[in-house]
């Protein structure tokens, strides 16, 4: 709707994961690294853990297409309290079609699919996503499946990925061995002021438009509400994007930030405390919360909004 209007060769604030737009902010350079690492040095399990949209499968992606071509992967998304049999979303992952009756069965046309791509000198690679969704009795029949590695010959490799709940229920005793068998473990942390303000400019960039569209002030009053979670940011960017458009305004200031905010009812977004009776009240009152109330302040310091659109 916006994109020619901004001068858009793509749409910059998408929900969807799109790794030509990755923000490598140093604390998801440190996670990408941490990840290809744990990939090349064949860590057999991994754990990756952050927040509802800190970018976590935007990352996955990136390393995954990187390395296409050398290793056989499966995904298992849709995990839930009655997951149901573990073997049979494994085979699913990796495509592997049967007809087997019982779990001894399925866990050897595994086996035989492991030392098959072994042979080939393919490394399997098994992503779990919301992991932290998954019972215990489900992640110990994880644990036993990498049982299938020994010393130097890793056949199997996992990537867990969920939020910070999965940490927890690692921790648990039932869960001692699967916590031991872990190598590589990052949390993603949100995106700090100075990052948000970054992150806004280079996915505009990259979509091909002004990395100025957004100002100063737009910047903080975006932090303020998303406290730097990128999909938040996505999401309040978008809106902000198409009311612009509507009223034909090509800079997008902290005025405009609140109009979105107001519009949402849903998605995490934070609220005001209270009702304002205008919205010249809640602009003003937007920008008195955000001078008092950050949990990290922003390096510079706005010396007044008033001017500010």
């Amino acid at each position: 709707m916006y994109k020619n209007f901004f001068g858009l060769t793509k749409k910059p604030f998408s929900l969807s994961p799109d790794p030509s737009f990755l923000y490598l902010s140093p604390k998801h350079k440190k996670a990408l690294t941490t990840l290809k690492y744990g990939l090349v040095s064949q860590a057999s399990i991994t754990v990756i853990t952050g927040e509802i949209g800190s970018g976590k499968t935007t990352l996955i992606m990136t390393v995954l297409g990187k390395i296409e071509g050398q290793c056989t992967v499966g995904l298992i998304t849709n995990t839930h309290s009655a997951f149901g049999d573990l073997l049979t979303w494994v085979l699913a992952a990796f495509n592997i079609h049967h007809e087997s009756k019982n779990k001894a069965e399925r866990y050897q046309i595994f086996i035989k699919f492991l030392a098959e791509e072994h042979k080939k000198q393919r490394r399997v690679i098994l992503i779990v996503d919301e992991a932290q969704n998954m019972d215990i009795e489900t992640l110990e029949e994880l644990r036993l499946l990498s049982n299938v590695n020994i010393a130097d010959q890793i056949k199997l490799q996992m990537i867990l990925v969920g939020q910070p709940e999965l940490v927890d229920k690692l921790n648990k005793p039932e869960l001692i061995q699967f916590a031991q068998r872990i190598s590589i473990e990052y949390h993603l942390k949100p995106l700090n002021f100075e990052e948000t303000r970054n992150y806004i400019a280079h996915r505009l960039q990259v979509a091909g438009g002004d990395p100025s569209v957004f100002n100063e002030a737009a910047a903080t009053a975006i932090y303020y509400y998303t406290d730097g979670v990128p999909r938040l940011i996505n999401n309040i960017c978008d809106l902000a994007m198409v009311f612009a458009f509507a009223s034909e305004t090509k800079t997008i200031g902290w005025k405009a930030i609140v109009e979105v905010v107001n519009e949402r009812k849903t998605g995490g977004i934070k609220r005001f405390k209270r009702t304002l009776s205008t919205e010249t009240d809640e602009a003003d009152q937007a920008t008195e919360e955000v001078r008092q109330d950050f949990s990290q302040k922003p390096k510079w310091n706005p010396s007044d909004f008033s001017n500010e659109t």
